[in-house]
């Protein structure tokens, strides 16, 4: 489904693009302010491989498809509208913006809100990226119930490995951490891992094997074949964020414990960038958010943007007033005078109260 709108047609006040956890709530929370919402989404959930949504009270374990269904028909429910389609480019259209979609469709706006997510960058070993979301996983909070008391292996990218494999012991006493291409834990890392029985397995990952579908062991280039359930990656996230290059802004790096660990949009507590105009929420300019935290950075960004529009809309009605009452120099007959500013209001005062106007 696409858009053509005229242009002849009223804009909107925002689109919104990306019709994920943070879209969707941004969308609601417009939607009952009483702004004219237009949801542009890809259909390409980060979430879509995962049996769960988790952590997210009231929710848990909710399917990730059941929930954004749910979310599309609360934002419908206030008038907003969903449409599916690939954001192109977004540029400047007067004191609004122009997006295009991929189909040629362009739509205009007030405000934008960029909900567009990031893209998980998996390590390349044969095996691994068909398993991701269900038995090769990055986040404890999301995945470490679901693999409790199994054989987890920890593929070692980088320097945070051995923090990785330090924390997947909350949820296991089955740990093995595969060295792969992590530099060389220290001394005193390896007396921690020690310490908490996480086995350390020198060289490279060749590949992964499944039995029925399902993760059974990692094998080394040497041909060392280790049992493992599940296999714990740290992807490189990268921001969802190339079609906002037409308007100046650009991804920046964001380091975690001193390493690089994606690319993100800038943006303040509220979501606002640095484009007047523009917000982002979840994934796409904070990286490691969950769900919750997605929706919850929405509804922030809605608020600061009706706050944005409401100002401009109140500055705009006062020089309308102001305008009408230019025209007026004579201010003898008071019902002539339809317009507001100090200035009238002190000559309309004077006329009408004189002394009095004072409290005299």
């Amino acid at each position: 489904m696409s858009v053509h709108p005229s242009q002849d047609e009223q804009r909107y006040d925002v689109v919104v693009i990306g019709g994920g956890a943070a879209g969707l709530s941004g969308a609601l929370t417009l939607g009952r302010a009483r702004r004219s919402v237009l949801v542009i989404d890809a259909g390409e959930p980060r979430n879509a491989p995962a049996d769960g949504v988790h952590n997210y009270l009231g929710r848990e374990g909710t399917p990730p498809g059941e929930l954004l269904a749910t979310g599309r028909g609360e934002v419908r429910r206030y008038g907003g509208e969903i449409v599916a389609g690939r954001v192109v480019t977004a540029g400047r259209d007067g004191d609004g913006f122009r997006v295009v979609l991929d189909d040629g469709a362009e739509v205009r706006a007030s405000r934008l809100l960029v909900t567009t997510g990031l893209v998980d960058e998996l390590p390349e070993v044969p095996g691994l990226a068909g398993l991701w979301g269900s038995d090769v996983l990055h986040c404890p909070y999301c995945h470490g119930w679901e693999v409790r008391d199994q054989a987890v292996g920890v593929l070692g990218t980088g320097p945070a490995a051995v923090h990785q494999a330090l924390m997947w012991r909350q949820w296991t006493k089955s740990v093995t951490l595969f060295l792969h291409t992590a530099p060389e834990p220290t001394d005193e890392e390896y007396e921690q891992l020690a310490a908490r029985g996480i086995s350390v397995v020198d060289g490279t990952v060749s590949t992964l094997e499944s039995e029925n579908g399902r993760l059974a062991r990692a094998r080394l280039e040497r041909g060392t074949l280790v049992p493992v359930q599940a296999l714990v990656v740290a992807p490189r996230f990268t921001a969802r964020a190339g079609f906002l290059g037409s308007l100046g802004l650009e991804a920046s790096e964001q380091e975690m414990n001193g390493m690089v660990i994606g690319t993100r949009i800038p943006a303040g507590p509220t979501g606002q960038t640095a484009v007047p105009g523009v917000w982002a929420a979840g994934n796409v300019t904070e990286l490691t958010e969950q769900v919750i935290g997605s929706a919850a950075a929405g509804l922030r960004a809605a608020a600061a943007i009706n706050a944005d529009l409401m100002a401009e809309e109140t500055r705009a009605a006062v020089e309308a007033r102001r305008a009408d009452f230019s025209d007026v120099s004579d201010v003898s007959d008071v019902s002539d005078v339809s317009g507001f500013s100090p200035e009238a209001e002190r000559r309309v005062s004077e006329r009408v109260l004189g002394s009095r106007r004072h409290g005299l």
